[in-house]
């Protein structure tokens, strides 16, 4: 096979000659002229160094060898053509697997119940989930499709965005009375705060984007986590709404710094460069109707 550079239009070429019995009904059937086949077929010739062809007015019809060869030939252009189908079907229809990561938090609490409910909706589509908040390698890992909050680094990622994401200061009540409220964002620097990750708080100001700074507490690389320390009264966090919404509903925690409106995040779906199937678009079709907008 290395030393073979068998160009298949050639050999497609051969086989219709032999099916039609004739250069001119092939040409026809592939949509070429009569001259192309023609050529096409002898270079086969020349390149297998054999006389497949027995050319009459009559028409054309296939040597012993090239009988033989024809009914190889054949079969394998049928397999690859059934191979061709396969694909096709791969990325016209909704089934199949789908490996896709998301982060644990939004995952376990939003992400979870829709991926049931869009399962239960496609039966023939096969989910392989990972939840992390670690920014995982899509490629590298084999992932068709990831969920990420925030700015995207990748541009060799296809993304979509499907909702915003906004994010909340907020403390607990017991460490407020005890730390005092702060009413502008330089006040933080007085206060212990509690940092998903290396994170920066920046809040809009009269005069543009403030940078808050203050004593770290606490980081961590989970939202859930960073809400318990805030509800047990250990400092400050930045929490996206969704996070936050339980705690604030039940007076846990506290918001702070209303007037002063943090940077807006988003929740993408982003996906490898390469051609999407039909089953990742309608998994992300269903992601932003379902959280979107």
């Amino acid at each position: 096979m290395e030393r073979s550079s068998t160009d298949l239009l050639d050999v497609l070429a051969f086989v219709r000659v032999v099916e039609t019995g004739a250069f001119s009904r092939a040409a026809e059937r592939m949509g070429m002229a009569k001259s192309i086949v023609s050529r096409r077929v002898a270079r086969l010739e020349e390149q297998l160094g054999a006389r497949l062809l027995t050319r009459s007015a009559q028409g054309a019809q296939p040597t012993d060898v090239g009988q033989a060869y024809f009914e190889r030939a054949s079969r394998i252009l049928a397999e690859l053509e059934a191979a061709e189908e396969v694909v096709a079907e791969a990325v016209t229809q909704i089934a199949g697997p789908i490996r896709m990561s998301a982060p644990l938090s939004f995952g376990v609490q939003y992400l979870a119940p829709a991926l049931a409910e869009f399962a239960a909706a496609h039966p023939k589509v096969e989910l392989d989930i990972s939840f992390d908040d670690r920014v995982i390698d899509l490629v590298g890992g084999g992932f068709d499709l990831a969920v990420r909050i925030g700015s995207l680094r990748d541009s060799a990622l296809i993304a979509r965005r499907i909702a915003p994401v906004r994010k909340v200061a907020l403390a607990s009540r017991a460490y407020l009375e005890r730390r005092g409220r702060p009413e502008r964002p330089r006040e933080l620097a007085g206060h212990d705060l509690l940092l998903y990750g290396n994170e920066q708080w920046r809040f809009r100001a009269e005069n543009g984007w403030e940078t808050a700074r203050g004593r770290v507490r606490m980081r961590a690389d989970n939202g859930d986590m960073l809400r318990a320390a805030a509800e047990a009264g250990l400092g400050i966090c930045l929490l996206p709404s969704f996070i936050a919404a339980a705690a604030l509903d039940a007076g846990t925690v506290e918001p702070l710094l209303l007037d002063y409106p943090l940077e807006e995040g988003a929740l993408h779906a982003v996906m490898p460069s390469r051609a999407t199937t039909a089953r990742v678009r309608a998994l992300v079709d269903f992601l932003v109707t379902r959280f979107g907008p």
